[in-house]
């Protein structure tokens, strides 16, 4: 790796996310609808007609149209409806959806479901993104989102019904592309992606990549920077949001992860991210994975 954007690819190398479709349907008529509750994140995207996005406490109601894909990162309270107007979107009521129909010309398409962020790495990505992200149809910088949503249009077109399963891969799909523009393009992200535009930090990041076995302190990670070690810890922190420990944790169990699906032994994977003890090893990796290394291991195959 020689560049802030290297850096940043194996970031987004490292980005974990499960994608699982929730409906695929139309609505017509008066409605509502809201994941709001049921979970940390989904997507919507409009294959079909228009509708409005309402988020609470934000009197500002934004136009989704056909083409369009929204990305929400964080649960919070939202509802999107047929209505202009919060008021009007919060009188109607929430409806069954309708099987999509080609020949509609009122209401609208959708494809929806839900992500579930992996813990470590990809959580600190997720964390430093906006709650949501709007893909619009005739944005010209996302030329292969654009293709995928395509694919997507096309398959929503099929007879006698779309595929379940190849929706929910081509939705996947088009989030990764959508969040690797996102991270590259937003010279104002904060987390990870802002520490890897500054060289000093770059620099640090890639040594702490490359030899996560070293007995990394605050010191000699201080001394890769040039900074004072309090210098370092407030600019660090300042720029990702996190400790430096932290970071170096996350990274350590990503490289752990990576050795267990090349089927490494929780033992050698213990000795190649730098613990002596496979015990605090353990204790490490559950407290970032939430699971036991050994059960990690054996879900690789």
């Amino acid at each position: 790796m020689n560049s802030s954007n290297s850096l940043v690819e194996w970031l987004l190398d490292s980005f974990e996310v499960d994608t699982s479709l929730f409906h695929v349907g139309r609505y017509c008529g008066g409605w509502h609808a809201s994941t709001h509750g049921v979970a940390n994140a989904s997507f919507h995207l409009i294959v079909q007609g228009q509708c409005w996005l309402h988020i609470d406490r934000d009197c500002t109601p934004i136009l989704l149209n056909n083409g369009d894909a929204l990305f929400l990162l964080q649960d919070f309270s939202y509802r999107l409806s047929g209505e202009a107007t919060a008021a009007a979107a919060q009188e109607c009521p929430r409806r069954a959806m309708l099987p999509l129909d080609a020949e509609a010309t009122d209401g609208v398409g959708l494809v929806c479901g839900f992500f579930h962020f992996h813990s470590g790495l990809s959580a600190m990505i997720v964390d430093a993104l906006p709650n949501w992200i709007i893909l619009r149809a005739g944005d010209p910088s996302l030329l292969a989102a654009r293709n995928l949503f395509e694919l997507i249009l096309q398959e929503c077109q099929r007879r006698p019904a779309p595929s379940s399963a190849l929706l929910e891969r081509l939705c996947h799909l088009l989030f990764l592309y959508v969040l690797r523009q996102h991270v590259v393009d937003n010279a104002e992200l904060g987390g990870l992606a802002a520490l890897a535009r500054q060289p000093a930090f770059a620099g640090l990041l890639e040594q702490l990549i490359a030899t996560p076995a070293e007995p990394w302190t605050l010191e000699s990670m201080a001394a890769c920077t040039g900074l004072s070690r309090s210098a370092f810890f407030k600019r660090f922190h300042d720029l990702s949001g996190q400790s430096p420990g932290q970071v170096l944790l996350m990274m350590r169990m990503r490289h752990a992860c990576q050795l267990f699906k090349n089927h490494h032994t929780v033992a050698d994977a213990s000795l190649a991210v730098g613990y002596q003890s496979v015990a605090a090893f353990t204790r490490a990796f559950h407290k970032v994975t939430g699971q036991q290394p050994g059960a990690y291991r054996r879900a690789q195959g």
